[in-house]
C-alpha cells in the first residue's frame, strides 16, 4: 500500500506543467502548509510521516495549478501516542504503573531496555503488541525477552601489561562478580583514568561469549619520571638581590613496580639548603601494603643543620588513597657556639596519616583533589639541658580545581600545620614555611612558626590545552611564641604556565607582606620553572 501511494503521487506530478515551481502539502487535520520545491521532496515529506508513526497517512486530493500544486492530505492518528499496558516485572523494573498512556512509544521502550541492561540484561528485546484501538487511541501490550544476565567474569590486558600483580588483584576484587551495566563499566574507566602509571589508549572494550564476559583494557606505560627545576629571583633579609631553587627529581615504575625514588635539593636566600629523599615501594610481596622511606637534610649555612628520617608503612584504601602509620627519628646540632636561639636536640615519635590524590583531567593541572592529613606524638630530648618533653604535631593541607565554565578554572587550597609543645620551641625546630609551592611572595622556608595556616585561591583561564594565565591572591597568619609574634600576613600575584617540547614551562611574579606595612617593590619575588616527563 504504501508504495501504490508513492506511485499515485508522482502520477499526478508528472501532469503539471514545467513551469510549475512549488509543491504545497496540506494537512486537512490543523490546515497546516508545507511547501516543497519539486515532486521528490513531496514524496519524501510524505514518507516521512509513517517513519514518525503516521502509519494510516491517507491521500485525500491533488488540485494542480499553474504555479503550484495543492496535495491535501489526512496522516491520520500517531500511533506513537498510545495507552500502553506491562508486566508486574517491567513495572518494578522501570518504576512504571501496569497501565498508562505515554505520548513517546518510541522512548518508553528505550527506556524499558536501557533499564534491562542496567540489570545486565544486555541482549533484551523489548517486544510491542497492538490490542486494537479505544476512544481513537491504539492500545499497546509490552513485553522483554530478558535473555541471560551478564556478570563481569574477566579482565584481559592488552598493551602494557607488566603491571603488578596486586594491581590486577584489587581490580579483579573490585569489579568480578558484577553485574555488566554502564554503570560499573563507566567506574571501571574512571578507575583508571588518569592513573600515575598508565594510560588508557581507548575505553574498556567487551568481548560476550556464550558463558563469560570480558572486559579488554588497552593499556600503555606512562612517561611518569620527572624533572622539577625552579629559579628564583629576590632580596634576602640584608636585601641583597639573591639567587636560589631547587631541583626535584622522580623516577617511577622503572621497574613495573608502580615505584617511584624522589631526589630533592633547594636552596634559598638565605643560604639554606635542603636535600631530600624518599623511597616508596606500594606493594610489598603483592600485598597492599607499602612501604616508604624519607630522609631529610636541613643546614642553615654554618649555623645549624638538621637531619630527619621517616619510615612509614601504608595500606591502600583504594589506587587513590592511603593510610599509614609511621616513625619519626630526628637529631639536630647547632654548630655556631654565637647562635643561642638553637638547641641540640634528639627526636622519636610515631604517627599516622592519610592522603588522597585525584588527578586532574587537565594535563596542564596535576590535581583535581588532593587531601593530606598527619598527627605524630614526639618524645624530644634535649641534650645540654638535660631535659625532655612530649609534642604533638598536626598537619593538613586540602586542593581542589574546580572548572567554573569554558575555559575558566578556579584552584582552591589551603594548609595548617601545629606543634603543641610543653615548652618554648627553639629556633631549629620550628615549622618552616614560605615560597614556591607555600606562602608565596616570601622567600623559602623565611616564615617561622609554632603554628600557621594560609589559603589560596588562584583563577586559570586555560588558553588552549597547552597554555593558561592564572591570578591569584593569599591570606594566612602564624604564631611565634618565641619571637611573641602573630603577624597576618598575604601574598598576590600572576603567571603564565605553558607546554614547550622540553615539558612544562612556569613563570610567576608574587609579592607578599604583613598586614599593615606598605607594599615594596623590592619585595617581589620571580620564579620560572620548568617541569619535564620521561
Amino acid at each position: 500500500m504504501k508504495s501504490l501511494f508513492h506511485i499515485i503521487v508522482l502520477f499526478l506530478c508528472f501532469f503539471v506543467q514545467a513551469q510549475q515551481k512549488e509543491y504545497w502539502l496540506i494537512d486537512v487535520q490543523d490546515n497546516k502548509k508545507t511547501i516543497v520545491k519539486d515532486s521528490l521532496a513531496a514524496v519524501k515529506f510524505l514518507d516521512s510521516l509513517s517513519q514518525n508513526s503516521y502509519y494510516l497517512t491517507e491521500l485525500k486530493k491533488v488540485i494542480n495549478g499553474d504555479s503550484k500544486t495543492e496535495i491535501y492530505f489526512d496522516k491520520g492518528i500517531n500511533f506513537n501516542e498510545a495507552v500502553v499496558k506491562i508486566t508486574e516485572d517491567i513495572a518494578q523494573t522501570s518504576g512504571l504503573k501496569s497501565e498508562f498512556y505515554t505520548k513517546n512509544l518510541d522512548s518508553l521502550k528505550n527506556k524499558i531496555s536501557n533499564d534491562y541492561r542496567n540489570k545486565g540484561f544486555a541482549f533484551n528485546r523489548v517486544k510491542s503488541k497492538f490490542l486494537g484501538m479505544k476512544n481513537n487511541i491504539p492500545q499497546i501490550e509490552i513485553t522483554v525477552v530478558e535473555g541471560d544476565q551478564r556478570k563481569i567474569n574477566r579482565f584481559v590486558l592488552k598493551g602494557y601489561d607488566k603491571v603488578p600483580k596486586r594491581f590486577i588483584k584489587n581490580l579483579n576484587k573490585d569489579f568480578l562478580g558484577r553485574v555488566y551495566d554502564d554503570k560499573n563499566l563507566i567506574q571501571i574507566n574512571q578507575s583508571l583514568q588518569n592513573h600515575p602509571f598508565i594510560l588508557l589508549d581507548k575505553p574498556p572494550q567487551t568481548l560476550f561469549t556464550k558463558d563469560s564476559t570480558q572486559i579488554f583494557l588497552f593499556m600503555q606505560k606512562r612517561k611518569s619520571n620527572s624533572f622539577d627545576g625552579v629559579i628564583g629571583f629576590g632580596n634576602d633579609k640584608s636585601e641583597k638581590f639573591s639567587l636560589n631553587g631547587s631541583l626535584n627529581m622522580n623516577f617511577r615504575n622503572m621497574f613495573n613496580g608502580f615505584e617511584t625514588v624522589n631526589i630533592f635539593w633547594q636552596r634559598n636566600p638565605d643560604k639554606a639548603q635542603t636535600f631530600d629523599v624518599k623511597t616508596d615501594i606500594p606493594y610489598l610481596l603483592q600485598s597492599n601494603i607499602g612501604l616508604n622511606l624519607n630522609m631529610n637534610i636541613y643546614r642553615q649555612d654554618s649555623t645549624f643543620a638538621t637531619v630527619k628520617f621517616l619510615p612509614s608503612v601504608y595500606l591502600h584504601l583504594s589506587n587513590r588513597q592511603k593510610i599509614g602509620l609511621r616513625g619519626t627519628f630526628e637529631t639536630s646540632s647547632v654548630m655556631d657556639s654565637l647562635y643561642v636561639q638553637g638547641k641540640d636536640f634528639a627526636k622519636k615519635g610515631v604517627g599516622v596519616w592519610y592522603d588522597y590524590t585525584e588527578p586532574s583531567e587537565v594535563d596542564l593541572f596535576i590535581y583535581k583533589i588532593r587531601i593530606r592529613a598527619e598527627a605524630d606524638y614526639i618524645s624530644t630530648h634535649y641534650s645540654k639541658e638535660n631535659s625532655s618533653v612530649t609534642q604533638n604535631n598536626i598537619f593538613f593541607s586540602g586542593e581542589r580545581n574546580l572548572h567554573l565554565k569554558g575555559s575558566h578554572y578556579l584552584n582552591l587550597k589551603g594548609e595548617t600545620a601545629l606543634i603543641n609543645s610543653q615548652n618554648e620551641l627553639a629556633a631549629n625546630e620550628l615549622l618552616r614555611l614560605g615560597g614556591w609551592n607555600s606562602f608565596r611572595g616570601f622567600n623559602e622556608n623565611a616564615l617561622l612558626a609554632d603554628f600557621y595556616y594560609f589559603g589560596t585561591a588562584e583563577y586559570r583561564y586555560l588558553v588552549n590545552n597547552q597554555a593558561f594565565f592564572d591570578v591569584f591572591g593569599q591570606y594566612g597568619a602564624l604564631n611565634n611564641r618565641s619571637l611573641n609574634v602573630k603577624p597576618k600576613l598575604y601574598s598576590l600575584g600572576l603567571g603564565f604556565n605553558f607546554f614547550l617540547p622540553i615539558g612544562l614551562m612556569s613563570f610567576q611574579i608574587s609579592n607578599g607582606n604583613e598586614f599593615g606595612n606598605a607594599v615594596r617593590f623590592g619585595d617581589t619575588k620571580i620564579h620560572w620553572g620548568i617541569l619535564s616527563r620521561f
